[in-house]
């Protein structure tokens, strides 16, 4: 969810209450803050670094433009010529394993937060500032330290780990979604995309487009009060994503053939979720044929309707929720979403598991073995990972039901159409149709699919909770 600046005010008694009732971590330790300015000034480029000089290679980032915990510079080209030449993406991930070292101070916080928790105002970050937003960021200007994964990409959208190594980049433009052109982007930027696209349909990946959440100011008949909207991403975003995912499919791969890793997986929507986004695609007004998948009928969908961001939110809540596993001979891990085995790599500076992937395709892809440290840290990493998404993911509940708390607030007594998409011990799970919000309310005779109006009765930011009634 995203806010607007001259908003804050209006959440912030909100935002501070979400560190206390969700163990959020703040201020990081003096002896952490310490290990960090040393690592910092860790020599680079010299006999005493293991990093190769690529700085003549032209990598760029394309972020967020206020990010600056910047994980990610990419350099593509075509190798050779016409219909059979290949796509090849050099994509630099920070180094982190490079400033932060096996039980050190920074290590054991890192294992304590296990990612970057976002707020809609600031974020909890998973290393010091130091390191996250300075000396281990890919921002432009002086050579920084990355891992570099070389990675080939087919005409029909497979991918390879061609080559991986430490080395010394150079980033020569931060480039920001909503201001990037095509001419800022290398030639095979789009093509890339366009194979990975070629490769999900082959697959029948169920990938969607997430859009980001909005809360805004408005006026009505002067009365000031809130909305929720939906930003959709743009292609850049979403050609974007395409780099990140190729490449942890590259590694993925590279690692189960070689015995080792750590997997994302996740288990495909189930049949009772699906007939949930039935019925929530039905209150939006979206006609979704029996004989479509989920993933033919996001597809099918106009990008930037109101009404598809709303109901790509609901896919993502309908997720059977991913997961971290270890490297087991007698199971091939399996990501739904993507339809491939995958592994997390490309976000060393916000997911602690990256790190330890990253050294392990180091390992694997110079034919060394992979450090006995590594190793024992894919047992131990599913729970301390599952620990830090879990918080994440409470805090960004916690941060929409705050944000639609505070857009219902003096709207009691309103009354709102709504369609049931599932029903329990605790109630009907509704959807409501504008503002696009998923509740409980007590209802009886109903089932799901029915259309039912719903009373606001009560909307109270300070306790993050909305409640309404059944009526008529």
């Amino acid at each position: 969810m995203r806010l607007a600046s001259e908003m804050l005010d209006d959440f912030r008694d909100g935002f501070a209450q979400l560190y206390e009732d969700f163990d959020v971590p703040g201020e990081f330790p003096p002896d952490v803050l310490e290990a960090a300015e040393v690592a910092a000034q860790r020599p680079l480029g010299n006999g005493s670094s293991p990093h190769v000089d690529r700085t003549d290679l032209h990598f760029l980032t394309l972020d967020p433009a206020s990010s600056t915990d910047l994980d990610q510079a990419f350099a593509i080209e075509m190798a050779g010529s016409g219909d059979e030449a290949d796509v090849i993406l050099r994509y630099a991930i920070a180094d982190v394993g490079w400033f932060v070292r096996h039980g050190d101070p920074i290590d054991r916080e890192a294992w304590r937060r296990g990612v970057t928790v976002y707020m809609p105002h600031e974020r909890a970050g998973l290393h010091p500032p130091r390191i996250a937003e300075d000396a281990g960021s890919l921002l432009p200007g002086s050579p920084k330290p990355a891992v570099v994964f070389v990675v080939r990409i087919s005409p029909d959208g497979s991918v390879v780990l061609d080559g991986v190594e430490r080395a010394m980049v150079r980033n020569r433009a931060k480039l920001a979604y909503a201001t990037v052109t095509p001419a800022d982007l290398p030639d095979a930027f789009p093509e890339l995309a366009r194979r990975f696209e070629i490769g999900e349909r082959s697959r029948g990946a169920d990938r969607i487009q997430m859009p980001e959440q909005e809360v805004v100011r408005v006026e009505h008949d002067g009365r000031r009060g809130f909305e929720l909207r939906f930003r959709p991403r743009n292609d850049a975003e979403n050609q974007n994503a395409a780099m990140s995912l190729a490449t942890n499919m590259a590694v993925a791969d590279a690692l189960h053939a070689a015995g080792t890793g750590l997997f994302r997986t996740m288990p495909p929507v189930d049949e009772r979720r699906l007939g949930r986004l039935r019925h929530t695609a039905r209150a939006f007004g979206l006609d979704w044929p029996k004989s479509q998948s989920l993933a033919q009928f996001e597809k099918s969908l106009p990008a930037g309707d109101p009404k598809t961001s709303a109901f790509q939110l609901s896919v993502r809540r309908a997720s059977g929720g991913a997961s971290y596993e270890p490297f087991d001979p007698d199971v091939t891990p399996w990501h739904a979403a993507v339809a491939a085995t995958y592994s997390h790599v490309t976000a060393p500076l916000r997911r602690l598991a990256d790190r330890y992937v990253i050294e392990a395709a180091l390992a694997v892809g110079n034919g060394e073995s992979v450090p006995a440290e590594v190793e024992q840290a894919f047992d131990d990493l599913p729970r301390a990972m599952q620990q830090g998404d879990t918080r994440a993911n409470r805090v960004d509940r916690a941060a929409i039901d705050l944000a639609e708390a505070v857009v219902l607030e003096g709207r009691e007594g309103e009354v709102f159409d709504a369609v049931v998409t599932d029903e329990d011990d605790r109630g009907a799970r509704i959807q409501i149709v504008d503002p696009a919000i998923v509740a409980r309310v007590v209802a009886r005779r109903v089932d799901p699919g029915d259309d039912i109006q719903v009373k606001l009765v009560a909307a109270d930011p300070a306790e993050r909770r909305i409640e309404f009634e059944r009526v008529g």
